[in-house]
């Protein structure tokens, strides 16, 4: 995964959030001493206060180290403490745990951001959350395996969410822990969707797991009073108002182990946090939970924007009891609620023409050629012409390339089952399957290798995926900022895969033949496509030893899809320089190396009416010129 760019200037922070028109003096900068090899204990100075701690943490790891290196590994022996026999068993190498740095409680708002900025900070956000996700499904496969096995020992003691954002807190990757952020978080979009609240911690979108209310305590604050930054709206609270852009918020507090209100609430933590915000109209972020079946976790939360808190009383709640509730306002000119957008969504899947009366072109531009509709909108002008070509749901490979002994010349694996450890399809992807049993692609990789016709196995295997078509529902829209672009009616989770670039696969002698006559204005080249696959599933950061696929190897991928009579729904996909999806390359219907699948997968979790982007490799001077997207024939 390349690493971000150095981060941008202070100059684009303001750092003067104050509550009080006085405030106290700055805090002294504590003194670095560099650290090239660890310390020995010898020369540390007796002063601990001017110790490098990091130093001294070091010098003690390598000495314990040490010591068990050389304590004898037999129970029996004559070490200072016998070894028990379950402990010599051999473990998983786990990341040396760092001291957790605490969360500041310095607030500071992010203003006048530049391009690079905003580059910047979505680039750390997203490679977080890559993190984050790759992390917990590692963790999750890893569980779901060794069940499989049989193994009884293993025992399920953290849920994989969490442990994944534990081990990035060891390792002190989690974001926006120096500053505490007052307003947007950059790099985060209004409408983001996520599944745990462990992430939003990772992140710095809210700060607790639990606490639906996130805030800087007075104990910690430098104008001496609480200040509220986030809250999370969950339905928790039967005195809760929900309206949208209006919300009516009830505090904490008063409440018995089941939710249920058994006491007056008091005005202190997080309720005072949030009066003394309204106070100074400090905005508040809000993030909604929404529940839904569709999801194991029950729930979706969606950053939904900032709001201030406007009016903020003390009345009796249904339950007879006291409870404080909190009026706020959503603030004007933010992009639509992900909350709003969801069941939008859902709207238009159970009955678009109802929902959205004017727009509509076609409901379903494949003629029926994908197993989901595919949807046809436009609601600005008068172009209707992704109508004017053949619809194409799958690529048509030139003869040579898919018939002759490269093609052919491997097996499939003999599974009267779904494929297990030691099938030779696991072998062909280096030992371990590309998906888990949800679909999800676990890591990318050069090439990989789902069964196909060559196969016993049945449909159902969990390593036929991409060859199965699309499982989301796309609509095909017409926008302002992009032209014709594909957005999908249902939230993608990361790791999905979401379609496949289809057309006629050309050669490379009929390219250079396309080229001499000037004809290549409408062909996509695999080529081209940036290896933004190798960044999934990207754990190197946590576990330092993780290096990127590099196997199976892929062929010289010179060829091209000629998409300028037939294509389908991929080639409509706008270009971006931080993309939501990426390329992988499989192969399930032949083993010509050099002619793989383009199939396309989720980058990150993508909300329900989100426009869909994918790195063509285009560069600035293109990018300026509207080259990188194919919608004219």
């Amino acid at each position: 995964m390349a690493t971000p760019p150095p981060p941008p200037t202070p100059s684009s922070l303001d750092l003067t959030l104050n509550l009080h028109s006085s405030s106290k003096p700055p805090k002294p900068e504590p003194i670095h001493i560099p650290l090239s090899t660890p310390l020995p204990l010898q020369s540390i100075p007796p002063n601990l206060n001017n110790l490098n701690e990091e130093a001294l943490f070091a010098e003690y790891y390598r000495l314990a180290t040490r010591y068990c290196s050389n304590t004898p590994s037999s129970s029996s022996s004559q070490a200072l403490i016998p070894l028990p026999p379950e402990s010599l068993a051999v473990s998983t190498p786990q990341p040396v745990a760092k001291k957790r740095k605490p969360r500041s409680s310095d607030m500071v708002r992010v203003s006048s951001l530049t391009l690079d900025d905003l580059i910047y900070f979505r680039n750390s956000i997203r490679r977080a959350r890559i993190t984050f996700e790759s992390l917990r499904l590692q963790i999750t496969h890893n569980q779901n395996k060794a069940d499989e096995l049989g193994l009884t020992e293993h025992v399920r003691s953290t849920r994989p969410d969490s442990r994944a954002a534990s081990l990035m807190a060891d390792r002190n990757l989690w974001l926006n822990r120096d500053k505490r952020i007052i307003g947007s978080i950059p790099g985060i979009s209004v409408g983001d969707a996520f599944f745990f609240r462990s992430e939003l911690c990772v992140l710095g979108l809210h700060g607790h797991t639990q606490a639906g209310i996130d805030y800087v305590p007075l104990r910690q604050s430098a104008s001496g009073e609480p200040v509220a930054t986030s809250i999370i709206v969950s339905g928790g609270y039967e005195d809760d108002e929900d309206k949208g852009e209006v919300l009516i918020y009830t505090g904490h507090g008063g409440r018995d182990s089941l939710g249920h209100q058994c006491a007056d609430q008091k005005l202190e933590g997080g309720n005072l946090a949030l009066e003394r915000s309204m106070t100074y109209c400090i905005e508040i972020r809000v993030i909604r939970a929404v529940r839904s079946k569709k999801f194991s976790t029950g729930k979706v939360y969606f950053y939904d924007g900032l709001y201030k808190i406007v009016d903020c009383w003390l009345e009796r709640g249904k339950s007879g009891f006291g409870v404080f509730k909190y009026k706020l306002l959503r603030l004007e000119n933010q992009e639509q609620m992900g909350s709003v957008n969801f069941r939008l969504a859902e709207n238009l899947l159970s009955d678009p023409l109802m929902t959205r009366p004017v727009g509509y072109l076609n409901t379903d531009l494949s003629k029926g050629r994908e197993n989901l509709p595919i949807y046809l909108f436009n609601d600005i002008d008068d172009d209707r012409d992704p109508i004017l070509f053949e619809y194409l749901s799958r690529p048509i490979f030139p003869a040579s390339a898919v018939s002759n002994k490269l093609a052919i010349g491997e097996r499939g694996c003999d599974c009267q089952s779904n494929c297990r450890v030691g099938c030779n399809c696991m072998e062909k992807n280096c030992g371990e399957f590309a998906y888990d049993n949800n679909g999800i692609l676990l890591r990318g990789k050069p090439l990989i290798y789902e069964c196909g016709p060559f196969c016993s196995c049945p449909a159902s295997c969990p390593n036929r995926v991409s060859q199965k078509g699309i499982t989301t529902r796309l609509e095909l829209f017409r926008s302002r900022e992009t032209g014709w672009g594909v957005r999908s009616l249902d939230l993608i989770k990361a790791g999905s895969f979401i379609c496949e670039f289809s057309g006629i696969i050309l050669t490379k002698q009929q390219i250079d033949m396309i080229k001499n006559n000037n004809l290549e204005q409408c062909v996509v080249y695999p080529n081209d496509f940036p290896n933004r696959c190798k960044d999934w599933g990207d754990i190197q950061d946590v576990i330092p030893d993780f290096l990127p696929a590099e196997f199976p190897k892929r062929g010289n991928n010179k060829f091209g899809i000629d998409v300028s009579r037939v294509r389908n729904v991929a080639c409509y996909l706008s270009h971006s320089c931080s993309p939501n999806v990426f390329v992988q390359y499989v192969l399930y219907d032949h083993y010509n190396v050099d002619y793989p699948h383009v199939m396309v997968f989720a980058m990150e979790n993508i909300p329900p009416m989100r426009e869909l982007s994918v790195d063509y490799g285009v560069v600035e001077d293109e990018e300026e010129a509207g080259v990188g997207k194919l919608t004219n024939g």
